[in-house]
């Protein structure tokens, strides 16, 4: 199953559902290994298709013009990232910059449009007065003797002289004076803007936007924690199941077994005992499908493959185990373990996968975990990388080893029937 799910890299919703969060974390893991290698193939792939197409293009252009990249004293590809260059500028200097000058262009602007504003003032208050003083002269000199005229004529232009010098001392004040208000408009400006900035940069869009990229930081920590965590608990179990010598494949370990099928079907007096019976050959070869579709295809893939597996029955003897259950829901399971003490705990046969579900019950709730039975040996999907011949092994295995570090779940107390006939009995009819 763990396979089928990382070869398609998809799994079905419902499936999903069905796990806890520690599964969910190191199935997340593995699929995330799985892009990764697919990657790296794809980046050789790619390597050595450019590798093959560059020498096939040597080869049929050597005398036309090409185009190289730019490498850097690494070898790979110069690619300048602003901001990031040595002697490139800070976005906080850049930012500064900008404002500044935004400021004084604005204010240039701003004193272009007041000096213009002045020197028609000025241009106006001279040319009138001009015009008065010439008035008056000519009403004044028309009266004197046409021998005064000359002395009227430069005096008039005397006149004219002193009113230009001082107009032009009036212009340079004025000029000054726009220079020096243009100076403290700019600096005005700039407080402006800068508080502005200021003001926007903790606005409530702002705020509300830092406190999603908080939460998404801490999310990503989070995240980044519990695959670690899943890392470290797959690494603990692989080197657990090295020490106890528990991995093994399934068909090493059925040769050795000491019941054979005769001794299987003998009768017993225990009422669970009575149920089996030897699972009569099919007609027809039984096909698997990819997935349970019904509970009819269930009943059949156990009596087909389980049975002969001894799933479900103690060890060496023709019992079923108190803590096997049948095709039951999830909710049934927390029902059976309500009233039970920590450490509690049943395995049903699983509607979703070709496996069974163990049900546990932990102080302040329950777990779940998925038990994939698809290949020739059992596992937990996404926790447990130890593998065990038979569902009687791995759930021996539990009661001295945690499940999970982060939980430390121990099968403690088995969690029997509280029906008659067990729920179990369509599994060995």
């Amino acid at each position: 199953m763990l396979q089928q799910i990382l070869r398609d890299m998809y799994i079905d919703p419902e499936l999903l559902a069905e796990l806890n969060e520690e599964q969910k974390q190191i199935l997340f893991y593995k699929m995330r290994e799985e892009q990764l290698r697919r990657w790296r193939e794809r980046e050789e792939k790619a390597r050595m298709e450019e590798a093959v197409l560059r020498k096939t293009a040597r080869c049929n252009q050597s005398h036309g013009k090409r185009v190289r990249w730019l490498r850097g004293q690494d070898g790979e590809v110069w690619v300048w990232v602003m901001g990031e260059a040595p002697g490139d500028k800070p976005y906080e200097q850049i930012s500064e910059e900008l404002i500044a000058e935004r400021a004084r262009q604005q204010a240039q602007r701003e004193a272009e449009e007041l000096w213009r504003q002045k020197e028609a003032e000025i241009t106006k208050k001279f040319r009138d007065a001009m015009a008065q003083e010439k008035a008056r002269i000519v009403a004044e000199k028309w009266k004197i003797e046409m021998e005064d005229r000359k002395a009227a004529k430069l005096e008039e232009e005397k006149i004219q002289e002193e009113l230009k010098k001082r107009e032009e001392e009036e212009r340079q004040k004025g000029e000054e004076l726009i220079r020096q208000q243009e100076e403290i408009r700019a600096k005005e400006l700039y407080l402006s803007l800068k508080q502005a900035q200021q003001h926007s940069q903790h606005s409530d869009d702002d705020q509300e936007w830092e406190e999603q990229l908080r939460r998404s930081k801490a999310a990503d920590e989070e995240r980044s924690h519990q695959a670690r965590r899943a890392r470290d608990e797959y690494r603990r179990q692989s080197l657990r199941a090295i020490q106890k010598g528990r991995v093994a494949g399934l068909s090493h370990l059925f040769q050795g077994t000491n019941l054979s099928n005769d001794q299987e079907s003998k009768p017993n007096n225990n009422s669970a005992s009575a149920l089996l019976s030897p699972a009569a050959k099919s007609s027809r070869i039984w096909e698997r499908p990819s997935r349970p579709l019904s509970r009819d295809v269930i009943v059949r893939w156990f009596k087909e493959e389980q049975i002969p597996r001894r799933a479900g029955f103690e060890r060496n003897t023709n019992r079923i185990a108190q803590w096997f259950h049948g095709i039951i829901s999830r909710q049934e399971a927390e029902e059976l373990l309500m009233n039970k003490s920590e450490g509690a705990f049943l395995v049903r046969v699983s509607e979703k996968i070709w496996g069974y579900a163990l049900s546990y019950r932990q102080q302040n709730g329950f777990k779940h975990f998925l038990v994939d039975a698809s290949g020739d040996f059992y596992s937990f999907l996404g926790v447990d990388p130890n593998r065990h011949p038979t569902l009687t092994d791995l759930i021996d295995f539990h009661k001295e080893e945690i499940i999970t570090s982060s939980g430390g779940e121990l099968l403690l107390e088995p969690c029997g029937q509280q029906k008659n006939p067990p729920d179990y009995s369509p599994l060995f009819e």
